[in-house]
C-alpha cells in the first residue's frame, strides 16, 4: 500500500542479507531512517508496524527504490570488507534530544576499527556524568551499523550490551578488526 504519512512522505523498505543476518533498511525522502537486526518473519513484521506507527504511514516494500539503492550498496560493501565508512543521508526523525546528540557525535567521532567507552562518549557531548544515559541512547539507536553503536564499550574492557545481541556486536567488532573473529 502506497500511503504517504502525515507530511506526505513515503517510507520504503527492503531486507538485505548480511554476515550478521537479515537487516531491514527503511528510507524516506530525507534519507535512511531505520535499520533493524534479525529482520525475518514476525520480527520484521513487528518492526514495520512500529515504523508505521512512529512515522504515520505504511512502509512500502521497494527493494529497487532509488531511496534505498545507495544504502543497500554501502551496507553490502561494508559487510564484504570493502567499506569502512557510511556516507548516506540520514533521516533522524525517529530520535531527538540527548539521544540524537550522542548518536550524531558517535557517527562523526568514532571511526571504523575504534571503540569508545560510554563515559567517554558522554564527556564528548558535555555530560561526563551521563554514561548510563549514553547506554540508553545506544539502545534507542534507530540506525545501528550505519550509526555504529557497536563501537561503544564498557570502560573496564567489557563489551557492553547491544540491541542486536552481544554475538552480533562481537561479529561487527571482529569485522572491524577490534576483536578476533569468533571461532563458531
Amino acid at each position: 500500500m502506497d500511503s504517504p504519512g502525515q507530511d506526505g512522505q513515503q517510507v520504503v523498505w527492503t531486507v538485505v542479507t548480511t554476515g550478521i543476518g537479515p537487516l531491514l533498511l527503511a528510507a524516506t525522502g530525507d534519507g535512511l531512517v531505520n535499520v533493524v537486526f534479525h529482520a525475518a518473519g514476525a520480527a520484521r513484521d513487528r518492526a514495520l508496524e512500529r515504523l508505521a506507527a512512529r512515522l504515520g504511514t505504511e512502509p512500502v516494500e521497494a527493494p529497487g527504490s532509488p531511496l534505498l539503492a545507495e544504502a543497500i550498496r554501502q551496507v553490502e560493501a561494508y559487510f564484504a570488507g570493502g567499506r569502512r565508512d557510511f556516507d548516506l543521508p540520514l533521516d533522524w526523525s525517529l530520535i531527538s534530544g540527548f539521544n540524537r546528540q550522542v548518536l550524531r557525535e558517535l557517527a562523526a567521532g568514532v571511526p571504523f576499527g575504534q571503540v569508545v567507552g560510554y563515559g567517554d562518549l558522554a564527556g564528548r557531548v558535555g555530560r561526563p556524568d551521563a554514561a548510563q544515559a549514553v547506554g540508553t541512547a545506544m539502545g534507542a539507536n534507530p540506525l545501528p551499523v550505519v550509526v555504529p553503536c557497536h563501537r561503544v564499550v564498557e570502560s573496564d574492557g567489557g563489551i557492553g550490551g547491544f540491541g542486536g545481541g552481544v554475538d552480533t556486536k562481537r561479529r561487527l567488532l571482529a569485522l572491524e578488526g577490534v576483536l578476533p573473529e569468533p571461532l563458531f
